[in-house]
């Protein structure tokens, strides 16, 4: 069994490249939290209604879950999120998740989904996985999807995940810090890395990076639009209108309020079908799939 899409690229109207398949069970102190700094998106954590939200919208998404222990909340397995992509392979495109602490038996787990053809790329979260991305533990790992060449998603800045819990929740906001990412650039110049969000407080960082390094991209999920800040708007519309991505980071901030903010910033009417389709489609490697 391989991951086989079923993506009409000609009849979808954007790829939201930051989707979370969540536990419907929101019981625990972190996921309050988060519905705390977040606020309530109203978008639904039912697979189900998830699937229908995007394909209601002409959307496909990318979708993944976090392999993590830290914050206690119920865990979505690699499997669950191959399994909800496979279910929905109109709208849905699975990256798989894995804590680099892992160590043999992750990179057991990387190669089987990749050699499989199960999975279309890998999402890390370092503030919450508990690792700084230039970490030579997690090199073998970078290796596994930089030799084929999927790209490797790192959550950058700050985390909603954990704000106001005592003591963060135990998240520590420097693994969020996108400097070690340029690293990691230099050494698999051949592995897509998407810094996912706007790089608060490092956003001039990410700027920076995803202009230097050609394999460096950033996903605008995490923000709502309007708090994006001004350098950011100047470099997607300028010299990295074709490295910059539609991303929502649903259920935590649903896509309608995402669009409706996005359509009242400054970026030009040319750059907005790269941010919320094109470049996605080139990066994923999806042109071709009518």
């Amino acid at each position: 069994m391989s991951f086989s899409s079923k993506l009409n690229i000609s009849d979808l109207v954007a790829i939201d490249v930051h989707v979370h398949l969540e536990a419907q069970d929101e019981a625990t102190a972190t996921d309050s939290a988060a519905k705390k700094y977040f606020g309530d998106s109203g978008a639904s954590r039912d697979p189900k209604a998830l699937a229908e939200y995007y394909r209601a919208r002409k959307m496909a998404f990318v979708i993944f879950a976090v392999d993590e222990k830290l914050t206690g909340r119920q865990r979505v397995t690699n499997e669950e999120v191959i399994q909800f992509a496979a279910d929905n392979s109109d709208v849905a495109i699975p990256f798989c998740s894995i804590d680099p602490h892992r160590g043999e038996q992750g990179l057991q787990e990387a190669r089987r989904l990749v050699s499989q053809k199960l999975v279309r790329g890998l999402k890390l979260h370092p503030p919450i996985q508990q690792f700084s991305p230039d970490d030579k533990m997690a090199y073998p790992l970078y290796e596994i999807f930089a030799e084929v060449r999927l790209p490797v998603v790192f959550h950058t800045g700050h985390s909603g995940i954990g704000t106001g819990m005592p003591g963060g929740g135990g998240v520590r906001l420097k693994y969020g810090n996108p400097m070690p990412i340029d690293d990691v650039a230099v050494d698999f110049p051949d592995l897509p890395i998407i810094m996912a969000h706007p790089s608060f407080p490092w956003q001039d960082e990410a700027i920076s990076i995803c202009l230097h390094k050609p394999n460096v991209y950033i996903d605008l999920s995490g923000w709502s639009p309007k708090y994006f800040s001004p350098t950011l708007i100047q470099y997607a519309n300028s010299r990295l209108q074709t490295k910059v991505l539609f991303g929502s980071d649903y259920p935590f901030i649903a896509p309608d309020r995402w669009i409706a903010d996005f359509e009242k910033i400054a970026i030009r009417e040319e750059v907005r079908p790269l941010i919320l389709k094109e470049n996605a489609v080139k990066l994923l490697g999806l042109a071709g799939m009518h």
